[in-house]
């Protein structure tokens, strides 16, 4: 009995503000980093972490040389914390409709930058027009992100990019697709006299740097399907240099014709076809099963899917019914 009472009086001194605090501090592992984030000042940052500290009995969050790191009880704190932080937002704001014009959510979307780049500037251009009160953070697909982690703790709310095989654990909607064609210098040999599937294999290719080592890029795992091999002479982390990069070499960037063509049209670069059988790069949009029934993230997505449908067909997207 006594126990069940010293249990109670535990969780009564959890409020929402600690939850939050400490899924902020961990994540963003830094007491000063989660203050700005949080927009509180330091020392009520560090005072709070110390309630937490006292209600969990462990550090949570320790010195690792000259970073700090969570201790395994704070790793397994993170998740958790994220749904009860969810939950409480679907608690006190998704029992109502989503109401763009009124709304001060922040979106938070990762995305590659191998997209069509009107992309975002045109999602976040509607996404600001319909609901100017929202915050959107645009974060990157890197070597360093793990976008699945990141969309189950709630740190991202919608992954965008392109996949062979999108992972099956998250929930997902496809958002176009694109043919494969091959972007060259105006002074490229093949502008001349053409190609075929051995000239394409001996050129030298540009491509990006992988997503994490050994990974194969999606063009070279259907070559690898297919027993062919093409001779990468670069690599690239920074995909929107890329293009200038092909302008002034014979370098040759296999792609989508959306980013292609956009390019095109202020560089020096002609758009051939690829002589090697390619099926088309499908797009999709990644969400986390923690946000498909919140009415502000399927609002989201509808945007999403109208940008996407509006680059396809050459129109601006139409605003959407209000609610």
């Amino acid at each position: 009995m006594a126990s069940a009472v010293a249990e109670r009086t535990l969780f009564d001194r959890i409020d929402l503000h600690l939850i939050r605090v400490l899924h902020t501090v961990l994540t963003e592992r830094s007491v000063s980093r989660a203050a700005l984030r949080l927009g509180m000042h330091q020392p009520a940052v560090s005072a709070a972490l110390k309630r937490l500290r006292e209600l969990a009995g462990d550090p949570l969050l320790v010195r690792n040389g000259a970073h700090m790191v969570a201790t395994d009880a704070g790793r397994r704190m993170v998740e958790p914390a994220a749904h009860i932080l969810g939950a409480a937002e679907a608690l006190f704001t998704e029992a109502r409709q989503f109401d763009p014009r009124t709304s001060t959510a922040t979106f938070r979307i990762a995305a590659s930058d191998y997209l069509d780049p009107s992309f975002l500037p045109r999602l976040v251009a509607d996404v600001k027009r319909q609901a100017p009160l929202t915050r959107i953070e645009i974060h990157a697909l890197t070597r360093e992100s793990d976008y699945r982690a990141h969309l189950g703790q709630g740190d991202i709310d919608l992954v965008i990019g392109n996949w062979l095989q999108p992972p099956e654990d998250l929930h997902l909607a496809r958002l176009f697709s694109d043919e494969v064609v091959c972007l060259v210098s105006r002074d490229h040999p093949a502008v001349r006299r053409g190609w075929d599937e051995s000239d394409w294999l001996q050129a030298d290719h540009i491509a990006p740097t992988p997503m994490h080592p050994g990974a194969r890029g999606i063009i070279d795992q259907i070559l690898d399907s297919q027993g062919l091999q093409r001779n990468i002479a670069a690599r690239c982390a920074y995909f929107s240099l890329v293009a200038e990069m092909v302008a002034g070499t014979l370098l040759v960037l296999t792609t989508g014709r959306q980013y292609c063509e956009r390019v095109a049209a202020h560089l020096p670069v002609v758009i051939l076809p690829c002589p090697i059988a390619m099926p088309p790069l499908l797009y999709y949009q990644l969400w986390h099963p923690r946000s498909h029934q919140s009415s502000s993230a399927r609002w989201l997505r509808d945007r999403t899917k109208d940008v996407a449908a509006s680059l396809a067909s050459g129109h601006a997207p139409g605003p959407c019914p209000q609610p």
